[in-house]
């Protein structure tokens, strides 16, 4: 099948090109350009084989959330020339990812079963079970690495090295939970429960803006609502809609990430079962038809595209 690995475009007035985990990102004076390649990470490391439409997918969905939720906090984006680009504002992007947990999950549940009782200098009581709902949400953030993994920090911590200033992270915290809250609100409307998500906010001319994507299956986690209690009750793995399927087979192939480990082999029928659940995770949340892009010379379509946009 195809799909759309890497782009490495040269436009007029570029100022810059980084290459993130699945975006390849093209800077210019006061604006930037992101494309949604179909590359796919866990565990903070690209995986070999690129997915179908998920760059699609992962675009389109942060556009509906970005601008479902314009009302909360201003966001970057300006434009979406093409289903896997999106363009806007150029802001200075604040050191944190600010990830908020309403359930006990992924990577809290695995520091929560080895014994731990405080994640990121929140603490949790005893007796949660996998997949719980959280007496509040706690927010639970993380150091954005450009390479390599993403590491725990406290509030605390982030104010005493100076990450973020105090009034700043204040606004921070306010707008996540404020998303949240929202994000929760549209989740329950399609069936579903958000259980945890991250967003990252840029800082342009004093304004606080929320950058990046929100709310897609690389960044957020989803569980099924009408089967929920039941297998809480029972014990039972939730069903869920996020990339915690693929991180739960990398951990069955003997892969977390770790020094020494190598990515196991990935079959075109499993590439094939990831791009049909980013399909079904993006029909689930946002209620509409998936409309799968040509993807025949993507690469041409792309550039055409942005080029129209810079024009």
């Amino acid at each position: 099948m195809n799909s759309i690995p890497e782009t490495n475009f040269q436009f007029p007035n570029q100022t810059g090109f980084y290459k993130g985990k699945v975006r390849d990102v093209y800077s210019f004076e006061d604006k930037l350009v992101m494309v949604a390649t179909d590359r796919i990470s866990a565990f903070d490391v690209i995986l070999p084989k690129a997915i179908p439409y998920k760059g699609q997918v992962l675009n389109q969905i942060a556009a509906h959330f970005l601008s479902a939720t314009s009302d909360i906090v201003p966001n970057w984006l300006q434009e979406v020339p093409d289903p896997n680009v999106s363009m806007g504002i150029k802001c200075n992007a604040f050191p944190v990812e600010m990830v908020v947990r309403g359930y006990l999950a992924g990577h809290a549940w695995r520091e929560y079963s080895a014994g731990k009782r405080e994640v990121c200098g929140v603490s949790l009581p005893d007796g949660l079970k996998e997949n719980d709902k959280l007496p509040t949400p706690i927010i639970t953030p993380t150091t954005k690495a450009h390479e390599g993994h993403d590491e725990d920090i406290s509030k605390e911590e982030i104010l005493s090295h100076g990450l973020v200033s105090e009034d700043n992270y204040e606004h921070l915290e306010r707008y996540t939970l404020a998303l949240f809250n929202r994000g929760t609100e549209m989740a329950a409307d399609q069936g579903l429960i958000l259980v945890d998500t991250k967003y990252e906010f840029g800082e342009l001319n004093g304004t606080i803006y929320l950058i990046d994507e929100i709310h897609t299956p690389d960044s957020s986690r989803y569980f099924y609502k009408d089967t929920y209690e039941e297998n809480q009750r029972l014990n039972q793995p939730q069903k869920q809609l996020s990339k915690e399927f693929v991180r739960e087979w990398l951990i069955q192939n003997g892969f977390q990430g770790k020094e020494g480990q190598t990515v196991p082999a990935m079959e075109e029928a499993w590439i094939q079962q990831i791009s049909e659940r980013y399909i079904e995770l993006f029909e689930k949340v946002s209620g509409r038809k998936f409309q799968k892009n040509n993807l025949d010379n993507p690469l041409q379509r792309i550039e055409k595209a942005i080029l129209r946009a810079l024009a």
